[in-house]
């Protein structure tokens, strides 16, 4: 069984919003079901996988500036600001938290329900308490 956790964080690392999809579905998935629960922020940063151009337009609508690198199968180089990109390693540090909880971190729960609300348990505990 596999899944993939997608996260939006603040600017300390701090999850706010938590959604899990089968592991071999793709990221825009992820993208698409968080787009509704993105707060009010100047910049968005994310990794290749949602480089897609209607989520681009998407933040755009909402007000939002991306800093996502684009795939190496497009065509057209997209820019995007390498400097604040490199912040995005607090994401990394957030989801590598949260696996510090063993059963995040093995996937003891088979339903991924049970599963999201352990990580939601770990990430209150972490972060939030």
């Amino acid at each position: 069984m596999n899944t993939k956790l997608h996260a939006i964080c603040d600017s300390q690392g701090r999850p706010l919003s938590l959604f899990v999809t089968a592991g071999q579905v793709s990221d825009y998935i992820g993208a698409r079901a968080l787009l509704s629960s993105l707060p009010k922020v100047d910049w968005l940063l994310g990794d290749r996988g949602y480089d897609a151009d209607w989520f681009r337009d998407a933040l755009k609508d909402k007000g939002i500036r991306a800093c996502i690198p684009g795939r190496k199968q497009r065509t057209t180089k997209v820019k995007y600001d390498k400097r604040r990109y490199k912040r995005r390693n607090r994401i990394e540090i957030m989801f590598g938290r949260l696996k510090d909880w063993r059963r995040v971190a093995t996937r003891y729960d088979r339903c991924p329900k049970v599963f999201l609300s352990a990580i939601a348990l770990a990430a209150t505990v972490i972060y939030w308490l």
